[in-house]
């Protein structure tokens, strides 16, 4: 019996969707200790799924699990675990997933589920999981490496894209490409803390809704974003998480999330979705909140803030959600400085 568990990510955005650039892509985010997807495995003669009830429960969520959400985290892990075993080359394994992320919200979900399904069986198989070369396989990392990379060993990762050559509009099928390496690699100080405002609308872009959002978006980048974005990486980003400065982090990716939401706004209504835009209006009226912006294709909202004005952020974001007119979770947690824990 072996158990993988890994926290969720943040998605701040993009460095370029532009192809008329070298590389496409280039993504920046950041791991979060909670909320968390756990999974246990066993060696078994063929391939079986439990859910657990409570399984897609997560603290601040009102209201019953829907049966079909339950039926639809079965079968994706069912999925994940048959092509597991058979790159493992193994007869199969009996799944249980006793925790899993709020699913196409904006915290990496899809890529945590497959992550730890990998590494639960390989482990109870005794075989080395080898997260990145086989997360192609599992239809993972094909934009973005921030999942992959805060998988392996947390923190605050900006990778370095794919090369362009490679790339058309659609990315090439699963399993032809690399997992984007990582450039920059940097912890996230202990007193930092991130609120995560969820309004209950509805999930985020994926699957072939997101392929074709993503396509648009390529099609019709504007290239000289992607060097504003570039300078404020290089010049504001990285420069305040190496020293450690949330607010001028907070700042920082703020703006990157905002240049991203050009690229999006025919596909997603605004440079940020509804009713995002509402929820971010709200936050930056706040002292408390450094930065916020939405994560990927939300509708979690982020917000950059610390230990000491933790508890202020939290009524801020709660104040958001009343002046956008949405019901929604709020969260303070911290960041993630290791990747997954992988026992047995």
């Amino acid at each position: 019996m072996a158990r993988a568990s890994a926290g969720a990510r943040l998605h701040f955005g993009f460095c370029t969707l532009s192809l008329s650039h070298d590389r496409l892509y280039g993504a920046l985010g950041l791991s979060l200790a909670e909320p968390r997807v756990t999974v246990e495995a066993a060696p078994a003669d063929s391939v079986s799924v439990v859910v657990e009830a409570d399984a897609l429960a997560v603290d601040g969520d009102a209201g019953p699990v829907r049966p079909d959400a339950v039926e639809s985290l079965r079968v994706d892990v069912r999925g994940y675990a048959t092509t597991v075993v058979d790159l493992l080359g193994v007869p199969g394994a009996a799944v249980t997933v006793h925790a899993s992320l709020p699913r196409h919200v904006g915290l990496g979900s899809g890529t945590q589920l497959a992550a730890t399904t990998l590494a639960a069986i390989a482990r109870a198989h005794g075989r080395d999981p080898a997260v990145r070369e086989r997360a192609p396989a599992l239809g993972r990392g094909g934009r973005s490496g921030v999942g992959v990379a805060t998988f392996e060993a947390g923190g605050f990762v900006l990778d370095a894209g794919h090369p362009t050559a490679r790339f058309t509009t659609d990315r090439p099928a699963d399993g032809e490409w690399r997992v984007p390496p990582v450039v920059a690699r940097h912890p996230v100080p202990d007193d930092w803390r991130f609120l995560l405002v969820r309004p209950d609308a509805d999930p985020g872009r994926n699957g072939e809704n997101e392929d074709a959002s993503m396509r648009a978006a390529v099609e019709r980048a504007e290239p000289g974003l992607a060097d504003r974005v570039a300078g404020i990486v290089t010049r504001r980003v990285l420069p305040a998480i190496a020293a450690g400065r949330a607010e001028a982090f907070g700042s920082a990716v703020e703006a990157v999330g905002r240049l991203n939401g050009a690229w999006y706004a025919d596909e997603q209504g605004g440079v940020y979705r509804p009713p995002v835009g509402d929820v971010v209006a709200s936050l930056s009226v706040s002292p408390a909140v450094f930065g916020s912006g939405q994560s990927s294709w939300g509708p979690v909202v982020y917000g950059v803030t610390d230990a000491e004005h933790a508890d202020t952020a939290r009524e801020a974001g709660e104040r958001a959600l009343d002046a956008a007119g949405v019901a929604g979770s709020v969260a303070v947690v911290r960041a993630a400085n290791g990747g997954a824990r992988v026992e047995g």
